[in-house]
């Protein structure tokens, strides 16, 4: 369990991760209906890969043509390829988005009103091995938000949702944080092995823990935390 941390500004920050499967985005959905500001991350390196912002045009002045659709926009498969198995690639993708990430993360931040409750949906925020996304500054945030699923119903959910090969689902789900890593960085495990209306449950538990705690300030944590 990590405590709770303390934050500098008047927004309240939290973080929300979860495997793929997992039931993120249906979390991240359900808590932006409760008044949250959600921030994507990968909603926004998609906007900034898209043509003629900077990063897209670093990308395709490192990489080539190759990375480039036939329809001018990123072909995301080509990259995926290119930094799949090579670390030394991924680092120099990771160099070349993560910044721009961040300064569009600050900006949203910045004109968030004094009291919002900032959600950061970041799916590989715990990385393998139990570290988390360096990247990003979790020390502003009050806690973290873990989604948890057992592997074999995340594979069902994915295999029915996306056509997915079940092979591939658990190639993707072994590259990732393990469900133990990513229990031990949380501060309010999601449980989401049930029904929708079990999870509606569980949403509404973590909303209530997420709004009883002052900026700065450790409340009493009750429900579902590790």
């Amino acid at each position: 369990m990590t405590p709770l941390r303390d934050t500098v500004g008047p927004v309240r920050e939290f973080g929300l991760t979860g495997g793929i499967g997992s039931g993120k985005s249906t979390v991240s959905s359900m808590l932006e209906s409760r008044g949250a500001l959600l921030i994507d991350a990968d909603a926004i390196v998609r906007q900034l890969q898209q043509p003629g912002e900077p990063v897209f045009d670093a990308m395709v002045g490192w990489w080539g043509d190759r990375i480039v659709a036939p329809d001018g926009t990123l072909n995301r498969a080509a990259v995926a390829e290119i930094v799949f198995s090579d670390d030394d690639e991924l680092a120099r993708l990771n160099g070349l988005v993560h910044p721009a990430v961040a300064v569009e993360t600050q900006r949203r931040i910045d004109e968030a009103p004094d009291d919002a409750i900032v959600v950061h949906d970041i799916p590989l925020l715990v990385l393998p091995g139990g570290e988390l996304l360096t990247s990003r500054d979790h020390e502003q945030w009050l806690g973290i938000i873990v989604v948890d699923t057992p592997i074999e119903t995340a594979v069902d959910r994915v295999v029915a949702a996306r056509g997915m090969d079940r092979a591939d689902v658990q190639a993707r789900i072994d590259a990732q944080a393990t469900r133990d890593e990513r229990r031990a960085v949380a501060d309010f495990v999601l449980d989401n092995s049930g029904s929708l209306a079990e999870l509606e449950q569980a949403v509404a538990d973590c909303w209530d823990w997420m709004t009883s705690i002052e900026s700065g300030i450790e409340s009493g944590r009750e429900g579902d935390v590790s």
